[in-house]
């Protein structure tokens, strides 16, 4: 399948035993995204971790359409899946069957099964929209509805004394917006804190993805993942995204403060379902 303004890569599920056995490059290989957002362009990777596809839109001068890609098999994107966006760079619209969505900066839309076109377009050129995409398949049909930052669940945990003050902020809830399985939100750590997810933990009953993003240039965040008694890390730039498999912790740590959005995908869409792990069992 030819898509103009479209590039797509996939990823199959890695087991433990095999990640535990890989060095730096194939780790990155595997579970490191990078290149989501590119001028002009949609960039997409399907996984084989509950068929989640990972991607970024970046309209520049020209309206970007979201296309069908061989693997989904269908003749339009979201014939048999729902997708959720979300905004991390200026102003743009998402526009769902004629319907637009204006987004500012950290906003998303909910686009449920069988929305047969949709585009992305940003406000200004000079400071372009940039669209982090998440998709899985789906069973049922949900509304479409656009969630301000504004609106969504928060929940401030953590302390300076601990490197973790953060705020949650949750897009997709039991009480909010109803989707097959995409769960999304967005964690922001406060200045002087770098830690997030930790303790950390496991939910081996769906695959979770990670974007880092609000870093600069010179910044890295540390990843962590693997069995809690076989741990590797990822070094991440900013916005870049990475893989988590269900039996794997998925945790991280910053040279400063960041942002990351963080999707799951799976049997359940309960949030707090997840299997701690004890500092002690780590390794």
């Amino acid at each position: 399948m030819d898509n103009e303004h479209t590039e797509f890569s996939s990823r199959f599920a890695i087991d433990p035993i095999a990640a535990a056995a890989m060095g730096t490059d194939e780790l990155r290989h595997n579970f490191h995204i990078e290149g989501l957002f590119q001028p002009g362009l949609v960039s997409l990777t399907y996984t084989h971790y509950d068929r989640m596809i990972v991607g970024g839109a970046m309209p520049a001068d020209k309206v970007l359409p979201l296309e069908a890609i061989k693997p989904t098999g269908t003749q339009a994107f979201l014939d048999r899946r729902e997708l959720i966006a979300v905004n991390i760079g200026g102003a743009g619209t998402v526009t769902a069957d004629g319907l637009p969505y204006e987004m500012t900066a950290r906003d998303m839309v909910y686009l449920g099964m069988g929305t047969e076109q949709v585009s992305f377009a940003s406000a200004d050129t000079e400071k372009p929209a940039k669209f982090y995409l998440l998709s899985a398949p789906a069973h049922q049909v949900y509304p479409s509805q656009l969630i301000r930052i504004g609106d969504a669940r928060r929940l401030d945990l953590g302390s300076q004394a601990t490197s973790n003050e953060r705020s949650i902020f949750q897009f997709i809830h039991a009480d909010g917006v109803k989707t097959c399985q995409l769960v999304v939100g967005m964690t922001q750590l406060a200045p002087g804190s770098v830690w997030n997810t930790m303790p950390c933990h496991v939910h081996d009953r769906r695959m979770e993805a990670y974007l880092y993003f609000d870093l600069d240039e010179g910044a890295r965040v540390f990843h962590f993942m693997g069995e809690p008694d076989e741990t590797r890390h990822i070094v991440m730039r900013n916005e870049e995204a990475v893989l988590s498999p269900g039996w794997s912790i998925h945790s991280g740590a910053g040279t400063s403060n960041y942002a990351f959005i963080w999707a799951m995908a799976g049997d359940n869409v309960d949030y707090a379902d997840v299997d701690p792990v004890a500092l002690d069992q780590l390794r």
